[in-house]
């Protein structure tokens, strides 16, 4: 899973939807350094990690790309799923896109000094270029994959992986479809046991 379906799978506190958030750069015990909800996202955030890692369906998934991509296929599939969640947004709430994404973008300004460094770094780009918006589309994929090969210095071809996007499109829908349900529940009940 990327940010949007991080994101979205933190429930409404803004806290724990931040901690989700950044969390791939906090390593071991660092977390402990956090107001408790961001912890709680933190904590979300490697469960969801954990699980969808090892998740039957998103390992059918990124079998489909392994032989190409090796160890990005999984960041490819989590990328194509949250283009899925952008997609298919109105199944899964009831706010629209925009607000929700913008809403999340004012709590990032307004919790900034809790912010790491890197989230820091990452904010302008993200908001001026609307990363989580340009997951409803293939050519938004396709910019976000780009710009990440950018950062392997073209090691991970992933720029390319919109082609298997489009050629294995139901494909992947169906099976987001069927992760994702699954993930929600697991991750509600996560939520609660924080």
């Amino acid at each position: 899973m990327n940010f949007l379906a991080h994101i979205y799978l933190s429930g409404e506190n803004d806290l724990i939807k931040i901690g989700n958030f950044m969390a791939d750069g906090i390593r071991g015990k660092q977390f402990e350094h956090f107001p408790e909800d961001v912890q709680k996202g933190i904590l979300l955030h490697r469960f969801i990690d954990t699980y969808t890692d090892s998740h039957d369906v998103f390992r059918q998934s990124t079998k489909r790309l392994h032989e190409k991509y090796h160890h990005y296929a999984g960041v490819i599939v989590d990328i194509v799923y949250d283009h899925f969640l952008a997609k298919n947004w109105e199944k899964y709430s009831d706010e629209k896109l925009d607000r929700f994404v913008n809403r999340f973008y004012r709590s990032l300004h307004e919790n900034y000094p809790i912010l790491t460094e890197k989230t820091q770094d990452l904010m302008p780009y993200m908001i001026q270029h609307n990363w989580l918006v340009s997951y409803q589309t293939v050519e938004g994929i396709h910019r976000i994959l780009t710009q990440m090969d950018r950062r392997s210095k073209n090691q991970s071809q992933m720029q390319f992986a919109s082609t298997e996007l489009k050629e294995f499109y139901p494909e992947f829908e169906r099976e987001f479809t069927l992760f994702f349900e699954d993930m929600k529940n697991q991750a509600n009940q996560k939520l609660l046991s924080l």
